[in-house]
């Protein structure tokens, strides 16, 4: 017989999507404990701005960062959707440890393509040693779009790379970092890789933004430092870098929306109080408050699902050798786009009706229920949506494919 007294099992799925085999399941036995370590301490570390550096070495201990690495070389061979699966659990536990490995997670898939032999053998060595990669692209003003004022040095004593960079996602807590600079004889985007221990290297934890204030994404200053990996441009694969950093936030945005779900259940099925305008009874029966949580449960899977789709689009586009990589480009590119078009109103709006059905209360700062709104909201503002939903739609009306710029930067009235 059931025990009807015992509280009834939560059957809807952890993470929604249809996965290939049992490989999931052992890779989410693998982090899910950490991924628990990770969230106890989440409210606290945001509201004191304390760095997360314990929780990232707990998870290069387990060697998250190695789970795209074949298992023949070492690593966990996961699948694209899986990681991601994944990743959307360890934004739940911390949107903001998840965050920090965006440029790690992209590196991975790029470095994986590089087509000499030798370089790869390196870095998945690395990799699988459970080092990860930060991300210098950045300038924070004084450049022209599309170029850097960082630059590489050729030397007779090797190669150097020179300049500052701001919004250097993961860098503080990474031990080797991907810096964008220009070439002396040699056009376009370079991406020097450089030790993050060198003595040249000046790190400053300055993001005075009010969400994912831990994520290191400050200052970096480069004086003259050596360069362990030179990527020029031709061994560069734009479809997967550029790509796969926004799949990395749209994935970020997916666990803080499960974050939200989660609060709101439980300050629902904490509180004995009900408000003067209610019905009387207890929160966690009261018809409103229940219809707002299954509201919020619908954006969560409507979110994850249209994450999780993107996900498995470019899985399978990147595996299509029927297509150019000028095509692979164009598609991934708008698949992303049109991923944030939908996801950013959801994220942001479940963040919000929190509070609806929790009172005045739950803007306490012991609460800290904010976060994830300010969470939210700051990763919108990265290559704001209102410019993605313009590259698909002229896409769909014109037929024109999205264009880019190598970097963010000043724009002169005359430029076209």
């Amino acid at each position: 017989m059931t025990d009807v007294a015992s509280e009834p099992r939560h059957l809807i799925k952890l993470t929604p999507g249809t996965p290939v085999g049992d490989h999931y399941d052992y890779l989410a036995s693998v982090f899910r404990p950490v991924f628990a370590r990770i969230a106890e301490g989440a409210r606290q570390r945001d509201a004191e701005r304390q760095l997360p550096i314990e929780q990232v070495g707990w998870l290069n201990a387990a060697r998250f960062g190695a789970l795209r690495i074949p298992q023949e070389h070492g690593g966990f061979g996961a699948s694209l959707l899986d990681t991601f699966r994944l990743l959307i659990e360890l934004a739940e536990a911390d949107s903001q440890v998840a965050h920090l490995l965006r440029a790690h997670i992209a590196f991975v898939e790029q470095i994986q393509m590089h087509p000499d032999p030798a370089v790869r053998e390196k870095w998945i060595n690395r990799v699988v040693a459970g080092q990860i990669v930060g991300n210098a692209y950045t300038e924070r003003g004084g450049n022209a779009l599309g170029t850097w004022n960082t630059a590489i040095s050729a030397t007779p004593y090797g190669v150097f790379v020179s300049g500052t960079k701001y919004y250097c996602t993961g860098t503080i807590f990474a031990d080797w970092t991907v810096v964008a600079a220009t070439h002396p004889q040699r056009p376009g985007r370079h991406l020097a890789v450089v030790s993050t221990q060198h003595s040249g290297v000046r790190m400053y934890d300055d993001w005075d933004g009010f969400g994912q204030q831990l994520t290191g994404t400050g200052s970096t200053e480069f004086d003259t430092v050596p360069v362990d990996t030179l990527i020029v441009p031709v061994d560069q694969f734009e479809h997967v870098e550029s790509t796969v950093f926004q799949l990395v936030l749209l994935a970020v945005q997916a666990g803080i929306t499960r974050a939200v779900l989660a609060d709101a259940r439980l300050a629902v099925q904490a509180r004995t109080r009900n408000f003067t305008t209610g019905t009387g009874v207890p929160l966690r029966d009261e018809p409103q408050v229940l219809q707002l949580i299954g509201e919020i449960s619908g954006q969560v899977l409507a979110v994850e699902s249209i994450v999780l789709a993107a996900v498995a689009e470019v899985e399978a586009l990147l595996a299509d050798e029927g297509l150019s990589e000028d095509e692979r480009h164009l598609v991934c590119e708008l698949t992303a786009n049109r991923a944030h078009t939908a996801v950013q109103p959801l994220v942001l709006a479940a963040a919000s009706k929190m509070f609806d059905g929790l009172g005045a209360s739950s803007t306490s700062t012991s609460c800290n229920f904010d976060r994830h709104w300010r969470n939210a909201r700051t990763i919108a503002t990265h290559n704001p949506a209102i410019y993605r939903a313009r590259i698909v739609g002229d896409y769909e009306v014109n037929g024109r494919a999205p264009v880019t710029h190598d970097s963010a930067g000043d724009v002169p009235e005359s430029y076209a």
